[in-house]
């Protein structure tokens, strides 16, 4: 059975992390994070489907796809180190090849990972100095998970974590991971950065399989503003450290850590659809009743990323028209006057469009019903079996001023 632990990516064997600050780009916060295995890791990767990609992207894409094992990730916020040319990625090399010389690794073993403002360039003096300090702070220590993860934050409000433990073997098996991730966001990846851990001793190949297909029911299924980065990095580490046995194929044990490895990606991209910038609550929307598992993903997405739903959440408005109108252009046909809409948060559920028409409800009371943290949105088509979850937030007068003042 799966348990729920506190803790991020130090919580498997032979994990560590540290975070500091390095004056990247702000002064007094952190702003840089290192997480290290003790013990070479074999890793998976999914980045951004941006044609522009970051330097920083191509560095780690590289390294996944030839090499396959890592030790280390570097990642530093304020500056993302994307449309930076060649001296951007002198930049990854450099970072690599310090964090190499200072934890006693190599070069090939060393992934990098840069958020924040695009073109501008990166202090080569100041990275070395922050990987220094970063590798003399390395802890396997809760805290030191705590403090990677806040280090890698920009207009994040709170920082992203999680942990499970579950059993193979006799053996405990544990997932932890941490992420950041706030603004220009939308499915496809998105302004993220994740990193994943784990002891498990599993196939490489099984485990790509595994996280290119959960990150398509996870942080593929989040929106915050329909900007998708050039920067969107996720990274999987696994050192075997569990001493389980070796998982090669798609028996019951691989269906486990799937299991473990979707709930930290879950909540990890949930925290981040409800942190973005400026929102005041997370919106779940579930269409159920699809006639594929595609077409409920292009409709649930749909809802999720209409600005006008968006803005409709801000205002505990119960405008149905808003969610009609993005199930609608959302490519998928349907019939209107089969579809069921519903408000859903703490248990209470209020229909509010049935059988083509506007249902016999309270709008005091959605109002009320709205006006929550977390918010469910439920569009039944009665259609088919079919169904999928986006997650996404309002859209509030914050997000304009965070972004208008963003290079400021």
């Amino acid at each position: 059975m799966m348990k729920i632990i506190d803790g991020g990516v130090t919580a498997p064997k032979g994990f560590m992390a540290a975070g500091t600050q390095a004056a990247i780009k702000y002064e007094n916060r952190p702003d840089m994070a290192m997480v290290y295995s003790q013990k070479p890791c074999i890793v998976a990767g999914t980045f951004t489907s941006n044609v522009v990609k970051a330097a920083p992207v191509l560095w780690d894409m590289k390294i996944v796809k030839e090499n396959g094992t890592a030790r280390a990730a570097v990642v530093n916020t304020g500056i993302a180190n994307a449309g930076t040319g060649k001296e951007g990625m002198d930049i990854c090399r450099t970072e690599a090849e310090e964090a190499a010389k200072v934890l006693g690794v190599l070069r090939e073993e060393v992934l990098v990972g840069s958020t924040g403002v695009i073109g501008e360039q990166l202090d080569a003096l100041k990275l070395k100095a922050g990987i220094k300090a970063l590798a003399s702070k390395l802890s396997d220590s809760r805290q030191a998970a705590n403090e990677a993860s806040v280090a890698i934050m920009t207009t994040d409000t709170v920082n992203k974590e999680a942990a499970v433990t579950f059993e193979i073997g006799g053996r405990t098996v544990t997932v932890g991971g941490m992420s950041k991730g706030s603004g220009m966001i939308h499915p496809n990846m998105c302004t993220m950065l994740g990193y994943i851990t784990t002891d498990i001793d599993i196939d490489r190949a099984l485990l790509q399989k595994a996280l290119s297909e959960d990150v398509k029911d996870t942080f593929n299924m989040i929106t915050v503003d329909g900007d998708t980065s050039t920067n969107d990095t996720l990274l999987l580490f696994a050192n075997g450290l569990a001493g389980n046995e070796k998982i090669t194929s798609e028996n019951e044990d691989y269906k486990k850590f799937c299991e473990a490895l979707h709930y930290v990606n879950e909540t990890l991209a949930k925290k981040m659809a409800g942190d973005g910038e400026g929102a005041t609550k997370l919106v779940e929307v579930c269409v159920r009743g699809a006639t594929s598992k595609e077409s409920a993903k292009i409709l649930a997405r749909s809802v999720a990323g209409s600005n006008l739903t968006k803005a409709a959440m801000y205002g505990n408005d119960s405008n149905f028209g808003r969610i009609l109108c993005a199930l609608g252009y959302s490519g998928v046909s349907f019939d209107p006057d089969r579809v069921d809409i519903s408000y859903e948060a703490e248990g209470k559920t209020i229909n509010i469009f049935s059988g083509g028409i506007k249902s016999d409800y309270d709008e005091e009371e959605a109002t009320k019903l709205l006006d929550h943290k977390e918010v469910r949105i439920i569009a039944d088509m009665h259609e088919g079996s079919a169904e999928a979850t986006a997650w996404g937030c309002d859209l509030t007068y914050d997000y304009v001023k965070i972004n208008a003042d963003y290079r400021s």
